[in-house]
Parts: structure tokens; sequence; C-alpha cells
């Protein structure tokens, strides 16, 4: 059990078309800065664009969006097919990456360092070019945005959202015996 929230990834096909796909291995670090640490497993073209152009938008999985996150996470994009389907797409703010316009919280990425792993599967550090949120979002909001706008998380082969409700803050009980 390790519950995950969903990110569809969106890359350029080849000649500037978009292309989605769903992946969970997503979380933050640090590398001399706040990065974007993620893993793709096996060959996938999600993997391929982004090894030839070394940018991509991570794209937050809101409930409402699970019916489009399935979709593009059981339709291969190696299917000519793929995108042919209605979805809301635009271009990044700083990077030329395909974004989801219905997405809650996305992240635009440019490749810092790439670990090929065993098996075809890779990690990527990214560097964090550009935070897409609803405006005035932050630390003493979050709740509230999160409530509004439940991210979708996989726990097992099942799809779960979010409902939010704050247990204290970091720290409140630092100096408290446990």
């Amino acid at each position: 059990m390790h519950p995950k929230a969903m990110f569809l990834y969106g890359t350029n096909k080849e000649g500037g078309n978009p292309n989605f796909a769903l992946f969970t291995w997503f979380t933050l670090c640090w590398d001399g800065e706040l990065c974007a640490m993620v893993c793709i497993g096996e060959n996938k073209l999600t993997k391929d664009r982004i090894l030839a152009e070394g940018k991509f938008s991570a794209n937050l999985v809101s409930g409402a969006m699970l019916p489009l996150a399935d979709y593009f996470g059981n339709k291969s994009g190696y299917d000519v097919d793929k995108m042919d389907i209605d979805v809301k797409t635009r271009r990044g703010k700083v990077l030329d990456v395909p974004i989801l316009s219905d997405s809650p919280l996305i992240y635009e990425l440019e490749v810092k360092h790439h670990m090929p792993l065993e098996e075809d599967s890779s990690v990527f550090i990214c560097k964090i070019r550009n935070e897409i949120k609803p405006e005035g979002i932050g630390e003493g909001n979050l709740e509230d945005f999160v409530r509004q706008t439940p991210p979708a998380l996989t726990i097992g082969y099942e799809y779960y959202t979010v409902q939010p409700t704050s247990k204290g803050k970091w720290g409140q009980w630092k100096n408290k015996e446990s």
C-alpha cells in the first residue's frame, strides 16, 4: 500500500502535437534547489519524448479528471489515435510543453539529471521552471484549495480523492512529550 497523487505528464510528439500519460512516481526533492523527481518504468512514448526534448509538464489529476486520467493511463502513446479525444490543452507559460487546462496544479519541468535504471526504467531530476496554480493559493489556504479541487490518488489498483481535514501544523508538537 503506497498512496500516490496522480499526474498526467505532457510531452510534445514529433511535430509538436501534445501527448499525455498517467504517472504516480512524482515527488519533490532537493538538488541545490527545489526540484521534481520522477520515475518512468519501461519504454513509453512519454519517456522517449522527455529524453528527446528534455522538458515536460506534470499536471495534477483532480477527482473530476479521473476518466481522462484513466484513459491516458491505459492507452499507449504509440497508438496514433490516442489524442483523438476532446481535451482542453494549452502551451506552458515558460516552456514549450502541453498543459491541461483543467488541471488544478501544473509544473513545467526541465530535466537536470537523467539516471537510467535496470529494465528500461529511468529517474529524472527536474528543475521546476514554472508552477501554475490558482491565484491566491499559498500556505494559508491550501486546505480550501484541496477541498474545492480534491486531488486524485491511487492505492493499489483503485482511485480515491482527498478530502482534507487539517490535523495541525508542522512543529506544533516539537516541545511536547510523545
